[in-house]
């Protein structure tokens, strides 16, 4: 068999087979390795292109060790830790507003660029709530209630946030905004780039609609305390992490990813339906029955009276929905 066929064979095999093993369970990768590894393509790329008209034993077992020691990088490398494009900053903000309670992956950040607080209000007539999220570039959490209606504690290194509000009859409307949407500004002391940090707290008594569309993000958001009709995720390259709790009536939820990674869990007493469309995504939907082409069901599904649905679609993403 020629060389330059036998090569981009091998590369369509070993990715066929890796995509096969991480869909039945056998192996477990995250799509960010593409992005942290990406310098190994140009290697196994240059190295058949150098030995391209070498037909030797010796040459032939170089490419094709080139190929398989890349591919296991890729897909068997644990880098999840480091980021390409941002550094990955956590951000605690305790109840006295301690400012040495910022970290960064052990180290301290001080606050130079700026940091800031957005509140809004409760009243009892605020029935719906709906929270409208935009900007990348940021690590986004929500894990903690308010009596306030909304509250933002931010930390930015570059741009900045404005919070803008409209009431229409009982539906109360929050924008979220980052106005000046770059990608983040180069640290030449640690050779990282720093993302902007937003810490969210809701109040727990609204029915809540909450629509996301970022860039390249983290975001951890814990909902399990509140009343969510409706989640809207649009985002680019990342890692989102979604915990709800009991749905509502009907609880929709809308994911639309790049190369990301996304993890849902969902309590194991809810009843949920699963429809997916992604042509390179892998899923790991532990506890569901396929019941067609792309959908999924928790049992007795059918005659819950609460109701999660669930829409994905991405591209190469890596999709998990666990019960808790």
């Amino acid at each position: 068999m020629k060389s330059n066929k036998l090569f981009p064979g091998v590369v369509l095999i070993l990715i066929g087979l890796m995509f096969m093993l991480r869909n039945y369970g056998f192996l477990h990768f995250h799509f960010w390795n593409l992005f942290y590894l990406w310098p190994i393509i140009i290697v196994i790329i240059g190295i058949n292109l150098i030995f391209a008209n070498n037909r030797s034993t010796w040459a032939t077992v170089l490419k094709l060790g080139v190929i398989v020691v890349g591919f296991g990088l890729l897909f068997f490398g644990n880098f999840s830790n480091h980021n390409p494009f941002w550094g990955r900053y956590s951000y605690h903000v305790d109840d006295d507003d301690d400012d040495d309670d910022n970290y960064s992956e052990g180290r301290r950040i001080t606050k130079l660029e700026g940091a800031s607080v957005f509140t809004e209000n409760y009243t009892d007539s605020i029935r719906v709530a709906q929270l409208n999220i935009s900007g990348g570039a940021t690590t986004y959490k929500l894990n903690d209630t308010t009596n306030q209606l909304f509250s933002a504690n931010t930390q930015e290194y570059f741009g900045n946030y404005q919070l803008t509000t409209n009431k229409n009859d009982s539906l109360y409307v929050l924008n979220f905004k980052m106005r000046d949407n770059s990608k983040g500004r180069f640290d030449w002391n640690d050779g990282h780039k720093k993302s902007n940090i937003a810490m969210f707290k809701l109040n727990v008594n609204p029915e809540w609609d909450i629509n996301i569309a970022t860039g390249a993000t983290d975001l951890d958001f814990d909902l399990s305390k509140y009343k969510v009709r409706k989640l809207d995720l649009a985002g680019g390259a990342g890692a989102f992490k979604i915990k709800f709790g009991q749905p509502l009536t009907t609880t929709n939820v809308d994911i639309s990813t790049g190369a990301s990674d996304v993890d849902i869990d969902i309590p194991n007493t809810a009843a949920c339906r699963i429809t997916r469309s992604s042509a390179f995504s892998s899923s790991d939907f532990e506890g569901f029955t396929k019941v067609g082409d792309g959908a999924y069901e928790t049992p007795g599904f059918a005659n819950a009276t609460n109701k999660i649905y669930i829409k994905i679609k991405g591209g190469m993403s890596s999709f998990s929905v666990k019960r808790y």
